[in-house]
Protein backbone atom coordinates (compact mmCIF):
# COMPACT_ATOMS: atom_id res chain seq x y z
CA UNK A 1 0.00 0.00 0.00
CA UNK A 2 1.08 3.25 -1.14
CA UNK A 3 1.70 5.63 1.67
CA UNK A 4 -0.66 8.36 0.18
CA UNK A 5 -3.54 5.91 -0.09
CA UNK A 6 -2.82 5.02 3.56
CA UNK A 7 -3.13 8.78 4.34
CA UNK A 8 -6.42 8.94 2.60
CA UNK A 9 -7.97 5.75 3.73
CA UNK A 10 -9.05 6.45 7.52
CA UNK A 11 -10.39 3.07 8.69
CA UNK A 12 -5.77 2.26 8.07
CA UNK A 13 -5.06 5.18 10.50
CA UNK A 14 -7.60 4.56 12.87
CA UNK A 15 -6.86 1.01 13.08
CA UNK A 16 -3.11 1.96 13.67
CA UNK A 17 -3.77 4.36 16.20
CA UNK A 18 -5.69 1.70 18.00
CA UNK A 19 -3.13 -1.13 17.43
CA UNK A 20 -0.48 1.57 19.08
CA UNK A 21 -2.27 2.40 22.05
CA UNK A 22 -3.34 -1.38 22.27
CA UNK A 23 0.20 -2.25 22.48
CA UNK A 24 1.55 0.74 24.49
CA UNK A 25 -1.01 1.97 26.97
CA UNK A 26 0.59 4.35 28.40
CA UNK A 27 1.50 6.30 25.81
CA UNK A 28 -1.58 8.71 25.33
CA UNK A 29 -0.83 9.56 29.12
CA UNK A 30 3.18 10.59 27.92
CA UNK A 31 2.11 12.31 25.23
CA UNK A 32 -0.79 14.65 26.85
CA UNK A 33 1.97 15.31 29.09
CA UNK A 34 4.32 16.61 26.98
CA UNK A 35 1.82 18.46 24.64
CA UNK A 36 0.38 20.26 27.88
CA UNK A 37 3.91 21.68 28.49
CA UNK A 38 5.19 22.08 24.18
CA UNK A 39 1.66 24.43 23.92
CA UNK A 40 2.68 26.65 27.50
CA UNK A 41 6.30 27.52 26.11
CA UNK A 42 4.96 28.01 22.37
CA UNK A 43 2.17 30.26 23.93
CA UNK A 44 4.45 32.16 25.95
CA UNK A 45 6.68 32.76 23.48
CA UNK A 46 4.25 33.35 20.82
CA UNK A 47 2.65 36.82 23.25
CA UNK A 48 5.82 37.29 24.31
CA UNK A 49 7.45 37.62 20.95
CA UNK A 50 4.83 39.97 19.63
CA UNK A 51 4.87 42.25 22.99
CA UNK A 52 8.34 42.14 21.99
CA UNK A 53 8.11 43.20 19.28
CA UNK A 54 4.86 45.86 19.79
CA UNK A 55 5.78 47.44 22.52
CA UNK A 56 9.55 47.49 22.35
CA UNK A 57 10.50 48.53 19.11
CA UNK A 58 11.45 51.80 18.22
CA UNK A 59 8.83 54.25 17.43
CA UNK A 60 9.76 57.02 14.77
CA UNK A 61 6.70 60.14 14.16
CA UNK A 62 6.40 60.42 10.52
CA UNK A 63 7.52 63.76 8.89
CA UNK A 64 4.33 66.18 7.15
CA UNK A 65 5.76 69.27 7.43
CA UNK A 66 7.00 71.76 9.62
CA UNK A 67 6.80 75.93 10.63
CA UNK A 68 10.11 77.90 10.42
CA UNK A 69 10.30 80.41 12.94
CA UNK A 70 11.63 83.93 12.44
CA UNK A 71 14.78 82.82 14.64
CA UNK A 72 15.23 79.76 12.39
CA UNK A 73 13.89 76.97 14.35
CA UNK A 74 11.75 74.28 13.13
CA UNK A 75 8.52 73.13 14.20
CA UNK A 76 7.75 69.85 13.19
CA UNK A 77 4.03 69.01 12.15
CA UNK A 78 4.11 65.04 12.88
CA UNK A 79 0.72 64.34 12.26
CA UNK A 80 -2.08 65.34 9.68
CA UNK A 81 -3.95 67.19 12.37
CA UNK A 82 -1.94 69.66 14.32
CA UNK A 83 -3.11 71.61 17.48
CA UNK A 84 -0.92 75.05 17.69
CA UNK A 85 -0.44 77.10 20.98
CA UNK A 86 1.30 77.79 23.96
CA UNK A 87 0.05 74.42 25.94
CA UNK A 88 2.49 72.41 26.84
CA UNK A 89 0.42 69.31 25.06
CA UNK A 90 0.06 71.16 21.75
CA UNK A 91 1.22 69.32 19.01
CA UNK A 92 3.41 72.34 18.05
CA UNK A 93 4.47 74.69 20.50
CA UNK A 94 4.29 77.96 19.62
CA UNK A 95 6.13 80.38 22.86
CA UNK A 96 4.75 83.75 22.92
CA UNK A 97 2.94 86.28 25.13
CA UNK A 98 -0.06 86.99 22.87
CA UNK A 99 -0.45 82.93 21.86
CA UNK A 100 -3.19 81.24 23.31
CA UNK A 101 -3.29 77.76 25.01
CA UNK A 102 -5.31 76.24 22.16
CA UNK A 103 -4.54 79.00 19.41
CA UNK A 104 -5.43 76.90 15.88
CA UNK A 105 -5.53 73.72 13.85
CA UNK A 106 -3.56 72.93 11.01
CA UNK A 107 -4.61 69.93 9.05
CA UNK A 108 -3.41 68.29 5.95
CA UNK A 109 -6.31 65.66 4.24
CA UNK A 110 -5.91 63.06 2.35
CA UNK A 111 -4.59 64.97 -1.38
CA UNK A 112 -1.99 66.76 0.67
CA UNK A 113 -3.98 70.09 1.11
CA UNK A 114 -3.28 71.80 4.29
CA UNK A 115 -6.05 73.89 5.97
CA UNK A 116 -5.64 76.33 8.51
CA UNK A 117 -8.70 76.61 11.76
CA UNK A 118 -8.16 79.85 13.52
CA UNK A 119 -9.62 78.44 17.41
CA UNK A 120 -8.89 81.64 19.62
CA UNK A 121 -11.39 84.75 19.32
CA UNK A 122 -9.18 86.63 21.77
CA UNK A 123 -6.27 86.16 19.93
CA UNK A 124 -5.36 86.99 16.35
CA UNK A 125 -4.54 84.86 12.96
CA UNK A 126 -3.35 85.68 10.19
CA UNK A 127 -2.26 84.58 6.99
CA UNK A 128 0.18 86.75 4.76
CA UNK A 129 -0.99 89.56 6.69
CA UNK A 130 -4.87 89.35 6.74
CA UNK A 131 -6.48 87.87 9.44
CA UNK A 132 -8.59 84.72 9.67
CA UNK A 133 -11.74 84.18 10.95
CA UNK A 134 -13.02 80.76 9.07
CA UNK A 135 -11.22 77.66 8.35
CA UNK A 136 -8.64 78.88 5.12
CA UNK A 137 -6.46 76.80 2.68
CA UNK A 138 -3.15 77.16 3.40
CA UNK A 139 -0.04 76.20 0.87
CA UNK A 140 4.13 76.21 0.97
CA UNK A 141 5.92 79.48 1.93
CA UNK A 142 2.67 81.02 3.51
CA UNK A 143 3.80 83.55 6.31
CA UNK A 144 1.21 82.74 9.31
CA UNK A 145 1.17 84.86 12.55
CA UNK A 146 -0.06 83.45 15.92
CA UNK A 147 -0.64 85.96 18.52
CA UNK A 148 2.45 88.45 17.06
CA UNK A 149 4.83 84.89 16.14
CA UNK A 150 5.70 84.83 13.16
CA UNK A 151 6.09 81.45 11.37
CA UNK A 152 6.43 80.23 7.65
CA UNK A 153 4.57 76.95 6.62
CA UNK A 154 6.52 74.65 4.50
CA UNK A 155 5.27 70.81 3.90
CA UNK A 156 7.45 67.92 3.73
CA UNK A 157 9.24 67.85 0.37
CA UNK A 158 9.03 64.48 -1.24
CA UNK A 159 13.31 64.16 -0.79
CA UNK A 160 12.17 64.91 2.88
CA UNK A 161 9.62 62.00 3.13
CA UNK A 162 12.13 59.44 0.95
CA UNK A 163 14.97 59.61 3.64
CA UNK A 164 12.85 59.80 6.26
CA UNK A 165 11.58 56.62 5.09
CA UNK A 166 15.32 55.11 4.94
CA UNK A 167 15.65 55.84 8.71
CA UNK A 168 12.53 55.16 10.16
CA UNK A 169 12.68 51.64 12.03
CA UNK A 170 10.64 48.79 10.28
CA UNK A 171 8.33 46.32 12.34
CA UNK A 172 9.24 42.86 13.13
CA UNK A 173 12.95 43.04 13.51
CA UNK A 174 13.38 42.49 16.81
CA UNK A 175 10.68 39.22 16.54
CA UNK A 176 10.79 38.30 12.60
CA UNK A 177 6.80 37.71 11.81
CA UNK A 178 7.67 34.49 9.98
CA UNK A 179 9.07 32.99 13.19
CA UNK A 180 5.89 33.81 15.17
CA UNK A 181 4.49 32.53 12.44
CA UNK A 182 6.01 28.81 13.03
CA UNK A 183 5.21 28.88 16.93
CA UNK A 184 1.56 29.57 16.19
CA UNK A 185 1.90 26.58 13.50
CA UNK A 186 3.44 24.18 16.11
CA UNK A 187 0.98 25.22 18.76
CA UNK A 188 -1.82 25.02 15.79
CA UNK A 189 -0.05 21.13 15.38
CA UNK A 190 -0.16 19.81 18.75
CA UNK A 191 -3.08 21.51 19.97
CA UNK A 192 -4.46 19.22 16.95
CA UNK A 193 -2.59 15.83 18.23
CA UNK A 194 -4.01 16.72 22.13
CA UNK A 195 -7.84 16.86 21.01
CA UNK A 196 -7.39 13.25 18.97
CA UNK A 197 -5.43 11.85 21.22
CA UNK A 198 -8.48 12.78 23.93
CA UNK A 199 -11.04 11.45 21.64
CA UNK A 200 -9.42 9.48 19.04
CA UNK A 201 -11.13 8.44 16.04
CA UNK A 202 -14.36 10.15 16.86
CA UNK A 203 -12.87 13.49 15.71
CA UNK A 204 -10.12 12.31 13.46
CA UNK A 205 -11.74 13.31 10.13
CA UNK A 206 -13.33 16.72 11.94
CA UNK A 207 -10.66 17.90 13.98
CA UNK A 208 -7.44 17.84 11.30
CA UNK A 209 -9.41 19.31 8.48
CA UNK A 210 -10.34 22.16 10.10
CA UNK A 211 -6.70 22.80 12.27
CA UNK A 212 -5.30 22.30 8.83
CA UNK A 213 -7.63 24.80 6.94
CA UNK A 214 -6.50 27.27 10.07
CA UNK A 215 -3.21 26.95 9.35
CA UNK A 216 -3.29 27.49 5.22
CA UNK A 217 -5.63 30.59 6.24
CA UNK A 218 -2.83 32.30 8.35
CA UNK A 219 -0.42 31.84 5.83
CA UNK A 220 -2.25 32.49 2.96
CA UNK A 221 -3.06 35.87 4.56
CA UNK A 222 0.46 36.30 5.45
CA UNK A 223 1.82 35.80 2.01
CA UNK A 224 -1.43 38.79 0.98
CA UNK A 225 0.18 41.21 3.16
CA UNK A 226 3.69 40.59 2.14
CA UNK A 227 2.63 40.95 -1.36
CA UNK A 228 1.92 44.90 -0.32
CA UNK A 229 5.28 44.91 0.98
CA UNK A 230 3.92 45.15 4.75
CA UNK A 231 5.83 43.50 7.53
CA UNK A 232 4.05 44.24 10.69
CA UNK A 233 1.94 40.72 11.65
CA UNK A 234 1.73 41.05 15.39
CA UNK A 235 -1.54 42.41 15.47
CA UNK A 236 -2.90 39.61 13.33
CA UNK A 237 -0.68 37.06 15.06
CA UNK A 238 -2.38 37.54 18.19
CA UNK A 239 -6.04 37.26 16.78
CA UNK A 240 -5.04 34.08 14.93
CA UNK A 241 -3.43 32.62 18.18
CA UNK A 242 -6.57 33.35 20.26
CA UNK A 243 -9.02 31.74 17.50
CA UNK A 244 -6.81 28.61 17.61
CA UNK A 245 -7.67 28.87 21.29
CA UNK A 246 -11.31 28.95 19.90
CA UNK A 247 -10.85 26.18 17.69
CA UNK A 248 -9.18 24.06 20.54
CA UNK A 249 -12.40 25.08 22.60
CA UNK A 250 -15.18 24.13 19.71
CA UNK A 251 -13.66 20.83 18.93
CA UNK A 252 -13.88 19.82 22.65
CA UNK A 253 -17.17 21.14 23.43
CA UNK A 254 -19.18 20.88 20.10
CA UNK A 255 -17.34 19.58 17.16
CA UNK A 256 -20.36 19.46 15.00
CA UNK A 257 -20.43 23.50 14.43
CA UNK A 258 -16.61 23.47 13.40
CA UNK A 259 -17.58 23.86 9.43
CA UNK A 260 -19.96 27.20 10.92
CA UNK A 261 -16.95 28.13 13.36
CA UNK A 262 -14.40 28.29 9.77
CA UNK A 263 -16.80 30.26 8.07
CA UNK A 264 -16.96 32.65 10.47
CA UNK A 265 -13.50 33.20 10.94
CA UNK A 266 -13.13 33.37 7.09
CA UNK A 267 -15.77 35.89 7.68
CA UNK A 268 -13.76 37.49 9.83
CA UNK A 269 -10.95 37.69 8.08
CA UNK A 270 -12.63 39.67 5.09
CA UNK A 271 -14.29 42.55 7.32
CA UNK A 272 -11.06 42.80 8.76
CA UNK A 273 -8.99 43.30 5.11
CA UNK A 274 -11.98 45.41 3.65
CA UNK A 275 -12.14 47.98 6.63
CA UNK A 276 -8.40 48.09 6.71
CA UNK A 277 -8.61 48.84 2.80
CA UNK A 278 -11.57 51.38 3.36
CA UNK A 279 -9.38 53.21 6.38
CA UNK A 280 -6.79 53.84 4.14
CA UNK A 281 -8.83 56.69 2.52
CA UNK A 282 -9.70 58.92 5.31
CA UNK A 283 -11.93 61.19 3.39
CA UNK A 284 -13.97 58.22 2.54
CA UNK A 285 -14.10 56.66 6.40
CA UNK A 286 -15.35 60.11 7.22
CA UNK A 287 -18.41 59.80 4.92
CA UNK A 288 -19.64 56.95 6.15
CA UNK A 289 -20.07 57.97 9.99
CA UNK A 290 -23.66 58.42 9.39
CA UNK A 291 -24.20 55.53 7.88
CA UNK A 292 -22.84 53.76 11.11
CA UNK A 293 -24.22 55.35 13.19
CA UNK A 294 -27.57 54.46 10.86
CA UNK A 295 -26.22 50.72 11.18
CA UNK A 296 -26.05 50.81 14.81
CA UNK A 297 -29.60 51.97 15.78
CA UNK A 298 -30.96 50.00 12.76
CA UNK A 299 -28.91 46.56 14.29
CA UNK A 300 -30.25 47.21 18.05
CA UNK A 301 -34.06 48.52 16.99
CA UNK A 302 -34.52 45.18 14.57
CA UNK A 303 -33.48 42.53 17.78
CA UNK A 304 -35.44 45.03 19.97
CA UNK A 305 -38.66 44.01 17.67
CA UNK A 306 -37.75 40.67 16.00
CA UNK A 307 -35.33 39.19 18.40
CA UNK A 308 -35.63 36.78 20.56
CA UNK A 309 -33.38 36.56 23.58
CA UNK A 310 -30.90 39.32 21.78
CA UNK A 311 -30.26 36.68 19.14
CA UNK A 312 -32.15 36.64 15.41
CA UNK A 313 -32.15 33.44 13.30
CA UNK A 314 -32.35 33.55 9.56
CA UNK A 315 -33.09 29.94 8.45
CA UNK A 316 -30.30 27.27 9.93
CA UNK A 317 -28.29 30.62 10.84
CA UNK A 318 -28.73 33.05 14.32
CA UNK A 319 -26.56 36.13 14.95
CA UNK A 320 -26.36 38.52 17.44
CA UNK A 321 -27.02 42.22 16.25
CA UNK A 322 -25.97 43.89 19.12
CA UNK A 323 -22.17 42.20 18.05
CA UNK A 324 -21.90 43.85 14.67
CA UNK A 325 -23.34 46.88 16.57
CA UNK A 326 -20.27 47.52 18.28
CA UNK A 327 -18.10 48.20 15.39
CA UNK A 328 -20.73 50.63 13.70
CA UNK A 329 -21.08 52.10 17.26
CA UNK A 330 -17.13 52.56 17.34
CA UNK A 331 -16.97 54.02 13.55
CA UNK A 332 -19.70 56.61 14.69
CA UNK A 333 -17.89 58.03 17.21
CA UNK A 334 -14.62 58.85 15.32
CA UNK A 335 -14.37 62.39 14.31
CA UNK A 336 -11.13 64.12 12.77
CA UNK A 337 -9.70 67.45 14.34
CA UNK A 338 -11.62 69.66 12.51
CA UNK A 339 -15.05 67.72 13.92
CA UNK A 340 -14.37 68.02 17.09
CA UNK A 341 -14.80 71.35 18.06
CA UNK A 342 -18.23 71.04 16.69
CA UNK A 343 -20.48 71.18 19.80
CA UNK A 344 -23.25 69.45 17.33
CA UNK A 345 -21.25 66.43 16.59
CA UNK A 346 -20.90 65.42 20.34
CA UNK A 347 -24.09 66.23 21.36
CA UNK A 348 -25.24 63.65 18.57
CA UNK A 349 -22.59 61.33 19.47
CA UNK A 350 -24.08 61.49 23.26
CA UNK A 351 -27.52 60.96 21.72
CA UNK A 352 -26.81 57.58 19.56
CA UNK A 353 -24.69 56.21 22.87
CA UNK A 354 -28.06 57.08 25.12
CA UNK A 355 -30.30 55.53 22.54
CA UNK A 356 -27.78 52.08 22.27
CA UNK A 357 -27.69 51.64 25.81
CA UNK A 358 -31.18 52.04 26.51
CA UNK A 359 -32.12 49.40 23.61
CA UNK A 360 -29.80 47.25 25.21
CA UNK A 361 -30.91 47.80 28.75
CA UNK A 362 -34.62 47.30 27.58
CA UNK A 363 -33.37 43.70 26.27
CA UNK A 364 -31.52 43.68 29.08
CA UNK A 365 -28.18 42.59 27.53
CA UNK A 366 -26.29 44.83 30.22
CA UNK A 367 -23.28 43.02 29.55
CA UNK A 368 -23.06 44.74 26.16
CA UNK A 369 -24.76 47.88 27.66
CA UNK A 370 -21.70 48.32 29.72
CA UNK A 371 -19.21 47.57 27.11
CA UNK A 372 -21.33 50.20 24.93
CA UNK A 373 -20.51 52.52 27.67
CA UNK A 374 -17.25 51.89 28.60
CA UNK A 375 -16.60 52.85 24.84
CA UNK A 376 -18.53 55.89 25.01
CA UNK A 377 -16.87 57.17 27.46
CA UNK A 378 -13.69 56.67 26.26
CA UNK A 379 -14.63 58.21 22.86
CA UNK A 380 -16.20 60.95 24.56
CA UNK A 381 -12.96 61.60 26.61
CA UNK A 382 -10.88 62.29 23.76
CA UNK A 383 -13.08 63.93 21.70
CA UNK A 384 -13.68 66.80 24.90
CA UNK A 385 -11.19 66.58 27.22
CA UNK A 386 -13.56 67.48 30.02
CA UNK A 387 -13.69 65.60 32.88
CA UNK A 388 -16.47 67.28 34.51
CA UNK A 389 -19.32 66.32 32.02
CA UNK A 390 -17.86 62.67 32.28
CA UNK A 391 -18.91 62.70 35.84
CA UNK A 392 -21.79 64.10 35.00
CA UNK A 393 -22.95 61.18 32.51
CA UNK A 394 -21.68 59.30 34.61
CA UNK A 395 -23.71 60.31 37.32
CA UNK A 396 -26.76 60.08 35.66
CA UNK A 397 -25.95 56.72 34.68
CA UNK A 398 -25.78 55.43 38.11
CA UNK A 399 -28.88 56.65 38.74
CA UNK A 400 -30.50 55.36 35.78
CA UNK A 401 -29.41 52.13 36.82
CA UNK A 402 -30.79 52.42 40.17
CA UNK A 403 -33.91 52.96 38.50
CA UNK A 404 -34.25 50.21 36.40
CA UNK A 405 -33.50 47.85 39.26
CA UNK A 406 -36.53 49.75 40.99
CA UNK A 407 -38.72 49.11 38.33
CA UNK A 408 -37.62 45.84 36.95
CA UNK A 409 -36.73 43.81 40.38
CA UNK A 410 -35.79 40.89 38.79
CA UNK A 411 -33.41 41.89 37.49
CA UNK A 412 -31.55 42.63 40.63
CA UNK A 413 -32.31 38.71 41.01
CA UNK A 414 -30.12 38.14 38.75
CA UNK A 415 -27.17 39.38 40.16
CA UNK A 416 -28.28 38.46 43.97
CA UNK A 417 -25.42 35.52 44.01
CA UNK A 418 -22.56 38.03 43.09
CA UNK A 419 -20.06 36.78 45.72
CA UNK A 420 -22.02 34.50 47.26
CA UNK A 421 -21.96 31.71 44.21
CA UNK A 422 -20.93 29.21 46.75
CA UNK A 423 -23.95 29.64 48.77
CA UNK A 424 -26.50 28.90 46.19
CA UNK A 425 -23.73 25.90 44.03
CA UNK A 426 -26.94 23.77 42.94
CA UNK A 427 -29.15 27.14 41.62
CA UNK A 428 -28.06 30.50 40.82
CA UNK A 429 -24.50 29.81 41.41
CA UNK A 430 -24.81 26.70 39.73
CA UNK A 431 -22.06 27.76 36.60
CA UNK A 432 -19.99 29.61 38.40
CA UNK A 433 -19.28 27.05 41.12
CA UNK A 434 -18.36 24.63 38.08
CA UNK A 435 -16.22 27.01 36.14
CA UNK A 436 -14.14 27.67 38.99
CA UNK A 437 -13.54 24.17 40.09
CA UNK A 438 -13.02 22.99 36.73
CA UNK A 439 -10.50 26.06 36.48
CA UNK A 440 -8.74 24.63 39.82
CA UNK A 441 -8.60 21.45 38.43
CA UNK A 442 -6.79 22.54 34.95
CA UNK A 443 -4.00 24.24 37.61
CA UNK A 444 -1.05 25.57 35.69
CA UNK A 445 -0.57 23.05 32.71
CA UNK A 446 -4.39 21.68 32.04
CA UNK A 447 -5.52 18.47 32.18
CA UNK A 448 -5.09 18.28 27.90
CA UNK A 449 -7.41 19.50 25.20
CA UNK A 450 -10.61 17.48 25.27
CA UNK A 451 -9.86 15.58 28.61
CA UNK A 452 -12.14 17.94 30.73
CA UNK A 453 -15.62 18.24 32.09
CA UNK A 454 -16.66 21.83 32.16
CA UNK A 455 -17.95 21.72 28.45
CA UNK A 456 -20.89 19.83 29.27
CA UNK A 457 -21.89 22.44 31.24
CA UNK A 458 -24.33 25.16 29.57
CA UNK A 459 -22.58 28.35 28.22
CA UNK A 460 -19.02 26.59 28.69
CA UNK A 461 -18.15 28.06 25.46
CA UNK A 462 -19.20 31.20 25.50
CA UNK A 463 -19.90 32.68 28.90
CA UNK A 464 -17.29 30.44 30.59
CA UNK A 465 -14.97 29.78 28.24
CA UNK A 466 -11.99 31.54 30.76
CA UNK A 467 -12.65 28.31 32.92
CA UNK A 468 -13.10 25.91 30.27
CA UNK A 469 -9.68 27.29 28.96
CA UNK A 470 -7.96 27.35 32.16
CA UNK A 471 -9.17 23.28 33.00
CA UNK A 472 -8.22 21.75 29.40
CA UNK A 473 -4.76 24.16 28.85
CA UNK A 474 -3.69 25.39 31.67
CA UNK A 475 -4.07 28.72 33.81
CA UNK A 476 -0.38 29.83 31.93
CA UNK A 477 -2.23 29.51 28.48
CA UNK A 478 -5.44 30.95 29.80
CA UNK A 479 -3.15 34.14 31.08
CA UNK A 480 -1.39 34.21 28.01
CA UNK A 481 -5.21 35.04 26.01
CA UNK A 482 -5.55 37.74 28.06
CA UNK A 483 -1.78 38.92 27.93
CA UNK A 484 -2.54 38.69 23.95
CA UNK A 485 -5.64 41.68 24.55
CA UNK A 486 -3.73 43.47 27.01
CA UNK A 487 -0.88 43.59 24.77
CA UNK A 488 -3.14 44.93 21.61
CA UNK A 489 -4.77 47.35 23.70
CA UNK A 490 -1.45 48.68 25.12
CA UNK A 491 -0.16 49.12 21.81
CA UNK A 492 -3.48 50.89 20.55
CA UNK A 493 -2.66 53.73 22.79
CA UNK A 494 0.97 54.16 22.18
CA UNK A 495 0.15 54.25 18.18
CA UNK A 496 -2.18 56.96 19.42
CA UNK A 497 -0.15 59.52 20.25
CA UNK A 498 1.71 58.65 16.52
CA UNK A 499 -1.66 58.59 14.34
CA UNK A 500 -2.11 60.35 11.52
CA UNK A 501 -5.38 61.20 12.25
CA UNK A 502 -7.45 61.77 15.41
CA UNK A 503 -10.48 59.82 13.53
CA UNK A 504 -7.44 57.07 13.90
CA UNK A 505 -6.64 57.86 17.13
CA UNK A 506 -10.26 57.53 18.51
CA UNK A 507 -10.78 54.57 16.64
CA UNK A 508 -8.10 52.43 17.99
CA UNK A 509 -8.74 53.14 21.57
CA UNK A 510 -11.93 52.93 21.42
CA UNK A 511 -11.99 49.56 20.03
CA UNK A 512 -8.91 48.11 22.26
CA UNK A 513 -11.49 49.49 25.01
CA UNK A 514 -14.36 47.66 23.67
CA UNK A 515 -12.23 44.84 23.39
CA UNK A 516 -10.73 44.67 27.11
CA UNK A 517 -14.01 46.01 28.79
CA UNK A 518 -15.26 42.67 26.90
CA UNK A 519 -12.40 40.40 28.52
CA UNK A 520 -12.56 42.03 31.84
CA UNK A 521 -16.57 41.27 31.82
CA UNK A 522 -16.02 37.30 30.50
CA UNK A 523 -12.73 36.58 32.86
CA UNK A 524 -14.13 38.51 36.15
CA UNK A 525 -17.73 37.33 35.41
CA UNK A 526 -16.99 33.37 35.30
CA UNK A 527 -14.83 33.56 38.61
CA UNK A 528 -17.27 35.79 40.41
CA UNK A 529 -15.23 38.54 40.64
CA UNK A 530 -17.94 40.80 38.89
CA UNK A 531 -21.18 39.27 38.11
CA UNK A 532 -21.87 36.90 35.28
CA UNK A 533 -23.63 39.15 32.31
CA UNK A 534 -22.76 36.50 29.62
CA UNK A 535 -20.30 38.39 27.61
CA UNK A 536 -17.92 36.42 25.06
CA UNK A 537 -14.20 36.13 25.23
CA UNK A 538 -12.74 37.95 21.85
CA UNK A 539 -11.70 35.25 19.27
CA UNK A 540 -12.07 32.51 21.59
CA UNK A 541 -15.68 32.03 22.91
CA UNK A 542 -17.56 30.18 20.25
CA UNK A 543 -20.20 32.60 18.23
CA UNK A 544 -19.76 34.04 14.50
CA UNK A 545 -21.13 37.52 15.62
CA UNK A 546 -18.21 37.93 18.16
CA UNK A 547 -15.62 36.37 15.87
CA UNK A 548 -16.84 39.08 12.84
CA UNK A 549 -16.75 41.67 15.44
CA UNK A 550 -13.45 40.90 16.89
CA UNK A 551 -11.47 41.04 13.97
CA UNK A 552 -13.50 44.18 12.88
CA UNK A 553 -12.01 45.75 16.14
CA UNK A 554 -8.29 44.67 15.08
CA UNK A 555 -8.83 47.13 12.23
CA UNK A 556 -9.49 50.41 13.95
CA UNK A 557 -6.16 49.27 15.90
CA UNK A 558 -3.97 48.40 12.94
CA UNK A 559 -5.26 52.05 11.21
CA UNK A 560 -3.30 53.57 14.15
CA UNK A 561 -0.03 51.57 13.79
CA UNK A 562 2.32 54.22 11.63
CA UNK A 563 5.26 51.88 11.61
CA UNK A 564 7.52 52.59 8.40
CA UNK A 565 5.39 49.55 6.06
CA UNK A 566 3.40 47.97 9.24
CA UNK A 567 -0.05 48.23 8.28
CA UNK A 568 -2.51 47.52 4.74
CA UNK A 569 -4.95 49.84 6.71
CA UNK A 570 -2.08 53.03 5.87
CA UNK A 571 -1.52 54.13 2.41
CA UNK A 572 2.05 54.52 1.23
CA UNK A 573 3.46 57.27 -0.33
CA UNK A 574 3.75 56.39 -4.35
CA UNK A 575 7.68 57.40 -3.78
CA UNK A 576 8.23 54.36 -2.67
Amino acid sequence: MSFLSFLTDSSDITETLAALWARFPGLPRLLTQYIRYGLVILAVFTVCGCMASLLREKYSPELWGHLRTSGGDRLPLTHWENILGSAGSSDAVVRGQGVARTHAALTRDAQGMWTLYPLSGRASTLKNGGRLVIPTRISAGDNLTLGGVKLQFQPATVLERREQSKTRTRPGMLVRPWVILLWITEFQILLCAQLVIAAGDSLLWTVIPVFLALTLIMWAYFAFVRAFRRSGFEIEALGFFLTTLGLGVISSSNPDELPKWLLTVVLGLIVYVILCLLLRRLDIAQKLRWLAAAGALGLLLLTLLLGKQNWIRLGGFSFQPSEIAKLCFVYAGTATLDRLFMKRNMILFVVLAAACVGMLAVMSDFGTALIFFATFLVIAFMRSGDFASLLFILAGTVIGGFMVLELKPYIAERFSAWRHVWEYPATIGYQQTRTMSAAASGGLFGMGAGNGWLHRIAAADTDLVFGMVCEEMGLLIALMAVGAVITITLFAYRSASLGRSTFYCIAACAAASSLVMQVLLNVCGSVDILPLTGVTFPFVSNGGSSMLASWGMLAFIKAADTREGASIAVRREKKD
